[in-house]
């Protein structure tokens, strides 16, 4: 089961969610979006959470308050940590975890240390943003790799959507670009017309009129 959150902080609101036990948590690992951001209690065990980012929004740019209510959350979720003040929070991209078959279930490492946000310390559990977030709670059932395949799906559709915008952006500035070059040598050719007519002296036309 996954435990979905609804944080306020951010305006829409994004969903933050966690496994329910470190079986899920091995799930979430693997099928974690590229958009989702993972916490963890630093050198503690604790639950792990995950923000779902919106779009606009980059895991080293991580609003603070909403950077809190995530931190927060992994703090009243880790047996040994809600107990304890001044405990530090760290957490990377999703994609930066690391997973080797010699890893104890729900076990994680990085790829790279330096893909790391800062570390947020957070010096006792705060009860109002602890119970807000409760209150928004909801556990489902997940289908994982569902989940990914419509993600996907719906990712490439975005993508031909915007190859197609692009080709036809491309495809109206060609044809402008086409026009505006004819007018040009219309103009060109009128111009080269009027300048080619034998200019007439006074009496050259005084004698045409005669």
């Amino acid at each position: 089961m996954v435990l979905f959150f609804s944080s306020a902080a951010h305006d829409p609101a994004v969903v933050i969610y966690m496994g329910k036990d470190k079986y899920e948590n091995e799930e979430l690992i693997k099928f974690a979006w590229p958009q989702d951001v993972w916490f963890h209690v630093d050198n503690l065990s604790s639950a792990h959470v995950y923000l779902r980012m919106p779009d606009g929004m980059t895991w080293d740019r991580i609003p603070d308050p909403l950077l809190v209510d995530c931190a927060q959350l992994v703090k009243a979720n880790s047996i040994e940590g809600n107990k304890k003040d001044n405990i530090t929070i760290i957490y990377t991209p999703a994609d930066n975890l690391k997973k080797t078959g010699d890893m104890a279930i729900g076990q994680v490492s990085f790829h790279s240390d330096k893909k790391t946000g800062r570390p947020a310390y957070i010096q006792k559990r705060e009860n109002p943003i602890v119970n807000r977030l409760n209150k928004t709670k909801v556990e489902r059932q997940v289908d994982h790799e569902q989940e990914r395949q419509e993600r996907v799906k719906r990712e490439n559709e975005i993508k031909a959507a915007a190859a197609a915008a692009q080709i036809r952006a491309e495809a109206e500035l060609a044809e402008q670009r086409k026009a505006d070059k004819a007018a040009r040598s219309y103009d060109i050719l009128f111009t080269g017309a009027d300048e080619d007519v034998p200019r007439q002296s006074v009496r050259e036309m005084e004698d045409d009129f005669m």
